[in-house]
């Protein structure tokens, strides 16, 4: 199988001799000449093998071994070593590497260890793909969604649960922040470790820092025992901030200092305690606004904001609501231990696609939960959804993309929307402000002010109503 492999070597001669060895054997392979850059070329690029000499400039090869199996482990190293010299290739091997090659290098071996690599790379991988699907099976649910951004977002779950870097999940009320954090922590190498939340809102100022870096037996009033903060009961795990823009501004440095030193101090302690717990935080607060108005540090909203995951609300991925809805009628159904709803109906599922969803995927699941209770035969239907849902009429125009050059001046789309009503009617103006949510005198002021536009500067093809639904 062709591999796309990296090449790190100070010396030119040595690089090209095993660039074009590679090559000849089917591989893709680039160069660099220190392990600085190669480190640069690993953050920047998809590779699959490294082959390194010990001995370079600046880092050596086998602090870059140490780096890589820290950070991406799954990407094999090869360390080329001097022959004979079993203490380097003893220490190559400590430092993670997963082969090593005595000089002078022969092809054929070079191949085989390629090879060997290769197949270890492509494990690792399917391992992985098991491992997610394994983390959708233990937490019970899973993120579900076709649309183009939804699956951005899987995408970018997949990639940052490999490392270690703090998150910032974002999206309005009812997205379903928490399950994104808990799928970045179930896919990640701590999904064996403590998933740990807490909401920021809920907890009393008074009270937060206890609840984050706990406290020393006699510390307060109520202090009768010690306790461990959320930080360290997350040891090996994730801790989730829920509600972040909702911390108390008196907090938020010591919540900084917490993130920057890696450790805590609990209240009333002498010392304090290092923690080994990644950080994921999550709002539906606008904090680069609120850092402006000063009501949130902009240096603590740089260090959580080191990845960003924006949960689109479900109005923007309407693809994705009756595969969601079915989703939860399922789940809901296996609860309770009966199947006595098999699906939802073509015109009950198009209703519900054409609601808007204020409340996102919270509310999908309460309009599903009570559908079920009410349902008579085998499908949800129109009658079974509530009437929000069922009556709700899209308010927006719809326009085919490729009409948008002929769009129209506000002012005149103004008035053939109004007079488009008033036809509607039959002219009776005082239904026609009820249908435009207007009263009387405002409608009759708007078609004072809404004169008739000069034929010149209307396009003739811009001269049919726009569509609504």
């Amino acid at each position: 199988m062709p591999m796309r492999v990296l090449v790190v070597d100070d010396d030119e001669p040595t690089c090209e001799m095993l660039v074009a060895a590679l090559t000849g054997g089917g591989h893709e392979a680039v160069d660099v000449g220190s392990a600085e850059k190669a480190w640069e070329r690993l953050q920047a690029d998809d590779l699959d093998v490294v082959i390194t000499d010990v001995s370079l400039g600046g880092m050596d090869g086998l602090e870059l071994c140490r780096r890589m199996h820290a950070s991406m482990p799954d990407i094999p190293v090869i360390v080329l070593t001097g022959h004979g010299n079993v203490d380097t290739a003893v220490a190559a091997l400590r430092a993670g590497a997963h082969d090593f090659l005595p000089k002078p290098i022969v092809t054929e071996l070079l191949l085989a260890a390629v090879a060997r690599a290769g197949t270890v790379r492509q494990l690792g991988r399917e391992a992985r793909r098991l491992r997610r699907e394994l983390a959708d099976v233990r937490a019970g649910t899973k993120l579900i969604g076709k649309s183009p951004a939804m699956l951005e977002v899987l995408d970018l779950i997949a990639r940052v649960a490999e490392s270690d870097a703090n998150v910032l999940v974002v999206g309005e009320s009812g997205t379903g922040k928490e399950l994104v954090a808990r799928s970045i922590h179930d896919r990640s190498r701590r999904h064996d470790g403590p998933f740990v939340a807490i909401n920021c809102a809920a907890v009393p100022s008074t009270l937060i820092e206890s609840e984050l870096f706990g406290h020393v037996r006699g510390a307060f009033t109520d202090a009768k025992t010690a306790r461990d903060g959320l930080f360290v009961q997350a040891e090996g795990g994730t801790l989730f901030l829920d509600e972040i823009g909702e911390l108390p501004l008196d907090m938020q440095p010591k919540l900084l200092r917490a993130l920057q030193e890696r450790r805590v101090r609990p209240i009333g302690a002498e010392s304090e305690v290092p923690f080994d717990t990644r950080i994921v935080a999550a709002t539906n607060r606008d904090l680069e606004a609120m850092a402006s108005l000063g009501t949130f540090r902009e240096d603590l909203l740089y260090r959580l904001d080191v990845v960003r995951v924006d949960v689109p609300p479900l109005r923007r991925r309407r693809e994705d609501v009756v595969m969601l809805a079915e989703h939860i009628l399922e789940k809901l159904q296996s609860r309770a231990g009966e199947k006595r709803v098999n699906g939802i109906h073509p015109a009950a599922a198009e209703k519900l696609r054409e609601y808007d969803w204020p409340g996102n995927v919270r509310e999908l699941e309460n309009v599903i939960e009570r559908a079920l209770a009410l349902a008579r035969g085998d499908e949800l239907r129109i009658e079974d959804i509530p009437a929000k849902v069922r009556d709700f009429q899209p308010q927006r125009v719809i326009i085919a993309p490729d009409a948008l050059e002929e769009f129209l001046p506000l002012e005149e789309f103004q008035r053939r929307y109004i007079m488009g009503a008033i036809e509607l009617v039959a002219g009776n103006k005082t239904r026609a402000a009820r249908v435009l949510g207007l009263d009387r005198r405002t409608l009759y002021r708007r078609l004072d002010t809404l004169r008739e536009p000069s034929p010149s500067k209307i396009p003739a093809s811009s001269t049919r109503r726009p569509r609504h639904p």
